[in-house]
C-alpha cells in the first residue's frame, strides 16, 4: 500500500477551505529550479508486465536529477492547491523540503505532510513529527 506527501498551506491538508498553492506559483517555482522540470505526462511499465501507464496532467513536475527517475518516477504533481507526491523516497522527501521553504517566503507557512497528518519540517515555524 502507498501513500501520498503533500507540500500544502492547509491544516489540515485534506480541508477543501484554505489558503491554497497558486498554479503561477507552482510553476515559478519548476521553472527557477533546476532539478525540476514540467513534465505533464507520467509513464510507467509495472514489473513484469508488458503494459505502459500514462497519466496527464497540465502542472506535473518530475525530479529530473533524481537517480531513480527512469523506474521510479520522481513525479510531483499540483492537485488542487497542494503538491502531492506518492509514495516519495528521502531524496525527494528532501526536495519537497526545499519546495516548501521556497514557497513559505512568499506566503504563510508551509507545510509537508503525509496521508496520516504527520508533518515533516519544512519552514521555520511549522510543526514537526
Amino acid at each position: 500500500m502507498g501513500y501520498d506527501v503533500h507540500i500544502t498551506r492547509r491544516t489540515p491538508w485534506w480541508e477543501d477551505e484554505g489558503e491554497q498553492i497558486t498554479t503561477q506559483e507552482w510553476e515559478a517555482v519548476v521553472a527557477a529550479d533546476s532539478d525540476l522540470e514540467m513534465v505533464q505526462v507520467a509513464r510507467v511499465s509495472p514489473r513484469g508486465q508488458d503494459v505502459v501507464l500514462e497519466y496527464r496532467h497540465e502542472w506535473l513536475a518530475q525530479m529530473c536529477t533524481h537517480p531513480q527517475r527512469d523506474t521510479h518516477g520522481a513525479w510531483l504533481d499540483w492537485e488542487e492547491g497542494q503538491i502531492v507526491v506518492k509514495n516519495p523516497d528521502e531524496i525527494l522527501l528532501k526536495k519537497m523540503r526545499e519546495i516548501a521553504r521556497v514557497l513559505g517566503r512568499v506566503s504563510r507557512a508551509t507545510t509537508v505532510s503525509t496521508t496520516t497528518s504527520e508533518h515533516c519540517p519544512s519552514a521555520p515555524g511549522t510543526a514537526t513529527a
